[in-house]
């Protein structure tokens, strides 16, 4: 039996990853603005050994309609870095990530708190790099408008090098050394001027217990999959097939050579929304309910939104999906959503709440014993490192998954039965980050 061992996120969203998860009667009505309710979800993932917990972010609410956000339920959520710090003084060894965007940001302020909720939480934090690719975001921050996709990334490239530079400007034991509070020869100015930014300073915090805060990216474009090769420690990625999956794990693992990385540097976690239950039928069941409070405004809206199209209203609901113009927003999501309605001849409606589920995640219902089959089989198959569990409802679904499954994935040797150490890194088994 091989010696490694699957890595799970728990990625947390209020009530849960499906889109009318609030209206099921066994929510929680407050979830998106009660810390008690995420201090218990991540509290769950931690007794699960998962290797960390996950919280997406964007900068705005989610449905320009008041009428779809009243619908949602996407329109309540904590500021992710506040959280993390809440979380970290309620935890002792899952790690926190959050996802933080490089469009609206500037690299010391970013670095800095990053800086800081590693040191609170003792070597756990954990920072999602994105670009942001929504027009409504874009309205909060720029009059003009969403930026081009290249120039989002040419931004996030150096904005990358800076807060990694930053994290590296202070060395191990640079503070309260040999009877002065700093030695001078450990403290690194950055000396940083780019296109973008202008950085020329030392980070006001001594190094992190872990190096530095592990690098997380979730980009499928090419750009975005080489700045993952270049830079982040995990990758979060969408496939629905294997075929797929290891399409994207082979294409992201063989780039790594050019940055001088070997294939283990990184760790490729697909997204997996898992119902469980005794049976395959009560697992079905519980799916279908939760599909069943969709209303199909809702559903087309949310597909529409990640099309980035505006509007899908105008076409028949039971009809096909127009041909879709390529935008400057999530464009390898939107070709994950032509893909799948092309390959199983889905209508819009069928499309939608497919779709509203998981959000072009991969979605696997069945007892026990049938979901660990279907993780194990990408796992061996060169499809995943381990996985990104969204669960469509919280807490009772994420409760279940670490109550039935856990242990079957601990039976079968491909997860572990207690953390190896103490910092997200060592946990990861990604090793220490090399000094810039």
């Amino acid at each position: 039996m091989s010696d490694r061992k699957m890595r799970l996120g728990a990625f947390l969203m209020a009530g849960g990853h499906h889109i009318s998860s609030w209206r099921h009667p066994d929510a929680y009505a407050p979830a998106g603005t009660s810390i008690e309710h995420f201090i218990e979800l991540a509290r769950i993932a931690e007794r699960g050994k998962f290797d960390m917990m996950f919280v997406e972010d964007a900068a705005a609410i989610r449905e320009r309609n008041p009428d779809m956000a009243s619908q949602a339920a996407r329109s309540t959520m904590f500021e992710p870095l506040s959280l993390l710090a809440a979380l970290a003084v309620n935890t002792s060894h899952i790690g926190l990530v959050a996802t933080a965007s490089t469009t609206y940001n500037e690299p010391y302020g970013l670095a800095r708190t990053f800086a800081s909720i590693d040191q609170l939480s003792g070597g756990r934090a954990g920072w999602n790099l994105v670009t942001s690719a929504s027009e409504l975001e874009a309205e909060n921050f720029a009059s003009s408008g969403l930026r081009p996709h290249s120039e989002r990334y040419e931004r996030a490239e150096e904005f990358a090098d800076a807060a990694l530079a930053l994290w590296d400007s202070v060395e191990d034991g640079a503070y309260l050394a040999g009877g002065q509070f700093a030695d001078p020869s450990k403290l690194h100015p950055v000396r940083h001027k780019g296109k973008h930014f202008t950085v020329d300073g030392i980070l006001e915090s001594p190094r992190s217990p872990q190096g530095r805060p592990i690098m997380v990216q979730a980009g499928a474009s090419d750009v975005g999959k080489e700045l993952a090769a270049r830079t982040a420690d995990v990758v979060f990625a969408a496939s629905q097939t294997i075929g797929e999956a290891q399409a994207y794990y082979a294409d992201v693992k063989q780039r790594l050579a050019r940055h001088g990385r070997q294939p283990d540097d990184i760790k490729i976690l697909p997204g997996i929304s898992p119902i469980v239950a005794a049976t395959e039928s009560e697992a079905r069941a519980k799916y279908q309910a939760l599909q069943e409070l969709i209303p199909d405004a809702v559903g087309v809206a949310l597909l529409a939104s990640y099309l980035s199209i505006g509007d899908l209203s105008a076409y028949p609901i039971d009809g096909p999906l127009p041909d879709i113009p390529q935008t400057q927003a999530m464009q390898s999501r939107q070709q994950l959503i032509v893909d799948l309605g092309k390959r199983e001849n889905l209508s819009i409606r069928d499309l939608a709440r497919n779709f509203a589920g998981a959000r072009g995640h991969w979605q696997v219902f069945g007892t026990p014993t049938q979901i660990a089959d279907a993780m194990e089989e990408r796992f061996l198959a060169g499809a995943a490192d381990g996985f990104n569990v969204m669960a469509p409802l919280f807490p009772s679904e994420l409760e279940d998954y670490v109550t039935m499954v856990i242990p079957e994935l601990q039976r079968r040797g491909l997860f572990r039965t207690e953390y190896e150490g103490r910092t997200l890194r060592e946990n990861l088994g990604v090793g220490a980050p090399a000094k810039r």
